[in-house]
């Protein structure tokens, strides 16, 4: 890996790897050297688009210095240990493995390697969420509820809307409420496209989350009640809005006693930004300098285990339902 630039490679060109191939050939810092995909005539459209080769996995591991790796979930753990073991840095798209004990596997190789695991929750990466952090810590949070559904979509989805979709706010939940998921709840239709789950902190937080892809309007949000304000979050413009409201008044003008309570909104400045590209420049700095990457294994690894157990609970029948405890570590 030279001091300037990092070579880079995809394995897995379907709609989201070519995303990341064609962000790779965009950043200034890194360099795509090659795609690999089991669909030769895709990955050699693809290489041919953006310049670089369609090559065979082990001629792409010899080339690359980090790869993405979005093939379909089943293949991400043999994938990705087969870069891992030919030392090259790994991003892999969510959900991070099938089985969590492959997940600490991955954990394990990349630790003793000396290597960069990263996780895709590219939604962490959207600007909105980077200024979100900030904002929370100085709220006092009692709930937050989320909202990421809309219509069905015309590509075949192994995933479950669980595994698929409300994986995504999950992470983000677990990131800006402090403390661990004690109990749970999750329901869902029989077909496992429109979810609900309920979440309770051991902090006293409470989270809603509803995920759909059979919801004819597309809604990417979060919302925060907290003791002063009520703060509102919108993925896709990229927003984020704070409600607060004045105490309330009654005012004699001399004839009628009136009642006025004011709502004020805040509407926070965003710097603009395409999360993909923020992702991959993260990890391609954070396997360049041996550094943290922003979601690495461990924290994958998390969120794996909640949404499987969020995933098992809302395919359940009425009859099969039960409280339960969560160990999210």
């Amino acid at each position: 890996m030279t001091d300037e630039v990092v070579n880079a490679g995809v394995i897995g060109v379907g709609s989201m790897g070519q995303n990341h191939a064609r962000v790779y050939d965009e950043l200034p810092g890194t360099n795509l050297v090659g795609v690999f995909d089991v669909d030769d005539e895709r990955a050699s459209s693809v290489a041919a688009r953006y310049g670089t080769t369609a090559r065979s996995m082990e001629s792409l591991f010899e080339a690359a210095d980090i790869v993405s790796i979005a093939v379909p979930t089943q293949f991400h753990y043999e994938n990705a240990k087969r870069a891992l073991e030919s030392d090259v840095h790994v991003l892999v798209e969510k959900p991070f493995v099938d089985d969590p004990e492959n997940g600490r596997e991955l954990i394990d190789i990349a630790d003793d390697r000396d290597l960069t695991l990263q996780v895709g929750h590219i939604e962490r990466f959207n600007p909105v969420v980077q200024t979100l952090r900030d904002l929370v810590e100085d709220l006092d949070i009692y709930a937050v509820s989320t909202e990421r559904v809309g219509p069905p979509i015309d590509r075949a989805i192994d995933d479950s809307v669980v595994m698929d979709l409300m994986i995504h706010d999950l992470d983000i939940v677990l990131d800006i409420v402090d403390g661990d998921v004690d109990s749970y709840n999750a329901v869902g239709t029989p077909d496992c496209r429109y979810a609900n789950a309920t979440l309770r902190f051991d902090t006293g937080v409470t989270a809603s989350l509803t995920t759909s892809r059979v919801t004819q309007e597309k809604v990417r949000g979060l919302t925060i009640s907290a003791e002063d304000c009520r703060v509102k979050v919108d993925y896709i413009d990229q927003s984020i809005e704070i409600h607060r409201s004045s105490v309330p008044a009654h005012i004699d003008d001399g004839s009628l006693v009136r009642h006025r309570h004011e709502n004020f909104v805040e509407t926070l400045t965003v710097e603009q930004k395409e999360p993909l590209k923020s992702e991959l420049s993260s990890f391609a700095n954070a396997a360049k300098t041996d550094s943290q990457p922003v979601v690495d294994g461990e924290q994958g690894l998390r969120v794996l285990k909640l949404t499987k157990e969020l995933d098992e609970e809302a395919k359940s029948t009425p009859d099969q339902k039960r409280r339960v405890q969560v160990d999210a570590q």
